[in-house]
């Protein structure tokens, strides 16, 4: 679902809007407990590796980190950080170097929990026109030494047969499905683990490669813009 914006002389153009759920449509999680070594700087080598495939697919183009902390023994200290950066491809070394360097004072034996790689990423409209959204997809890693992780998360209803209202938009599931499914696909040869869907929530769930289809009822799916 999306909104007119108007333009400065009146009128109406197209929007370059999307309507973003506060829970994911639909998510993939990879296990990779077999493949990948625990720690910061292997979850940040993984995070670089995947955002470079959703790059070359248009739809994540990294421009920060976002993580929380935790401390052994208390659990999450409510502290959230975001990290610029830089434009050439950062050394892992040194980025995760710099993730340390963050954290909080009189926190020193915080870690820093579930990292999101965030950044724009295109989509295409109704006329196959390319818009840019930031955190169109969502990517993120988990640096733990017991079970390191991925997710890709996706919070738009572009990705679906219907919008936000139950409306179905054929045009547009089609011009952005497709490449969505794609990437994950390459993820999974990327990785060498196959992908499982993530939690259900009140927005949709995952179903293989794309999101689960909507319930029609006379020719409607559900109208979810109730949470929105």
């Amino acid at each position: 679902m999306s909104y007119p914006v108007k333009a400065e002389q009146g009128g109406t153009v197209r929007t370059v809007v999307l309507a973003r759920a506060p829970e994911p449509v639909a998510s993939w999680v990879w296990d990779l407990d077999d493949v990948s070594s625990g720690g910061l700087q292997p979850a940040l080598e993984t995070a670089a590796r995947m955002a470079a495939v959703l790059s070359g697919h248009g739809l994540l183009e990294p421009d920060g980190l976002e993580w929380g902390w935790f401390a052994v023994g208390r659990g999450g200290i409510g502290i959230r950080t975001t990290l610029s950066l830089p434009t050439v491809e950062p050394d892992s070394t040194e980025l995760a170097r710099k993730v340390l360097q963050c954290r909080p004072v009189g926190f020193e034996a915080a870690h820093p929990t579930s990292i999101i790689v965030t950044g724009y990423g295109e989509w295409h409209d109704e006329e196959g026109s390319p818009r840019k959204q930031s955190r169109l997809v969502e990517l993120s890693v988990v640096p733990n030494q017991m079970g390191p992780g991925a997710e890709v998360s996706v919070f738009h209803d572009i990705w679906g047969d219907c919008d936000f209202q139950g409306h179905p938009h054929p045009e547009l599931y089609k011009r952005n499905a497709p490449r969505l499914a794609a990437a994950l696909k390459e993820l999974d040869d990327l990785l060498g683990v196959a992908c499982e869907p993530g939690e259900p929530t009140y927005f949709g769930n995952a179903e293989g490669y794309g999101v689960a289809p909507a319930d029609l009822i006379d020719g409607l799916g559900p109208d979810l813009t109730d949470r929105l």
